[in-house]
């Protein structure tokens, strides 16, 4: 595999935790460089993690993880999703939105439920073989910490407009990337 289709893949892989960003982001009254690098980091670190644990567990777990990762991931994003909906409709007018939470525990959960595929790909890319795997969770990592950065900015710009709409978009963006990645494994979706 060569860096073009590395690359290519990097960015493929990124798209998932670059629109959870932006959600943060949306939810955020002022984007923060310690929010951009929190995010750029969890998602970039899991991203770049995943695919080496996939790699190296190969063949020994392939159809275990191939037969639930779209499962797991959709339903750990549908339920951040959910409760994203459930706070923008029913909160007042209060300082911080639950959404915009950048802790260690909302982070890890996140970062989870997006880099789920990335231990599929790495899974994968075992099988292919001729990969370097170190090369290759590099430029995910970093092309996902770069995206997820500057998502959380994105969706800050345009959250400022349009706070409580914004934070119900922010919900239904993640139950619906929950539901294409579900789908997407199931077949219904090319």
């Amino acid at each position: 595999m060569g860096l073009g289709e590395l690359l290519l893949l990097a960015v493929g892989l990124s798209m998932d935790a670059f629109a959870v960003s932006v959600c943060k982001g949306l939810a955020m009254k002022k984007a923060t460089l310690k929010a951009e690098l929190a995010c750029g980091i969890w998602f970039g670190g899991f991203q770049a993690l995943m695919p080496m644990l996939g790699f190296f567990l190969g063949a020994l777990f392939a159809e275990t993880i191939e037969a639930i990762d779209h499962w797991v991931a959709f339903a750990l994003l549908a339920v951040i999703g959910i409760n994203m909906l459930k706070e923008a409709l029913s909160k007042e007018e209060e300082e911080s939105a639950g959404d915009a939470d950048i802790s260690v525990r909302t982070m890890f959960i996140m970062a989870v439920a997006t880099s789920i595929d990335a231990l599929a790909v790495g899974i994968s890319l075992a099988m292919v073989g001729n990969v370097n795997i170190c090369m290759a969770a590099v430029l995910i990592g970093l092309c996902t910490c770069a995206l997820s950065a500057a998502g959380v900015k994105i969706g800050n710009v345009f959250g400022s407009r349009f706070e409580k709409k914004a934070q119900v978009a922010g919900g239904v963006i993640l139950i619906l990337l929950g539901l294409k990645i579900l789908l997407e494994h199931l077949g219904v979706l090319a």
